[in-house]
């Protein structure tokens, strides 16, 4: 059984910025978190978790770590609601039917928060592959403030006369002619390497 979703970064606009991905419906909520990234382009720096509605929802499920000093497991969780762990949790014990909704939070601090919406549930389709199939909008540069502190980002970029605009360019490792498009997004270049990266990603583990 495959899963089809919609997952839309919110509070971002001007583009719009999402990605629409096949999966199968046995992976694990770890699994669905490097997806994610992937398909959207961010570098997995940061905790993550998965929600109902997001912070204070429940069922929550992240990692669950180990205390090396004591060797005793802990949940880092954003709230004292017990969580369920991204690695053992699959996808199928979640999601049930179309349409259904779920929060993705990568990075607490800048809190990028994703819309992940069921498209689609095809019962006979038994591919152990994860597909990317469409999207839109370039993913906001890692650890630049969130939705707010990207929003002034593109702003910044946008007028050539900004003094803060050449310390921008450089700290994305962009050269001082370069621009940055928050349209830029080539799906057909980016499906080619994800797909490769996940074919036949159940028999790898």
């Amino acid at each position: 059984m495959t899963f089809q979703f919609k997952i839309q970064l919110q509070n971002v606009s001007k583009p719009i910025v999402w990605r629409r991905v096949l999966v199968p419906s046995e992976i694990t909520f770890d699994d669905f978190h490097y997806i994610i990234q992937d398909a959207f382009g961010w570098e997995s720096e940061h905790m993550y978790s998965f929600s109902p509605s997001g912070y204070g929802s429940s069922p929550l499920i992240e990692l669950k770590l180990e205390d090396d000093e004591n060797d005793f497991p802990f949940i880092l969780s954003s709230n004292s609601t017990p969580s369920l762990d991204a690695e053992k949790t699959k996808l199928s014990s979640i999601f049930k039917k179309e349409g259904q909704t779920y929060v993705y939070i990568y990075d607490f601090g800048d809190d990028w928060v994703h819309k992940i919406t069921l498209e689609k549930i095809n019962e006979t389709d038994n591919s152990l592959s994860a597909i990317l199939l469409d999207g839109k909008g370039a993913c906001p540069p890692e650890d630049c403030g969130g939705p707010w502190g990207y929003e002034e980002l593109k702003e910044i970029l946008a007028d050539k006369s900004n003094p803060n605009r050449a310390e921008i360019l450089e700290w994305l490792d962009l050269e001082p002619d370069e621009e940055w498009d928050p349209q830029e997004y080539d799906v057909a270049e980016e499906a080619k390497y994800f797909n490769l990266m996940y074919k036949n990603m159940l028999k790898k583990k």
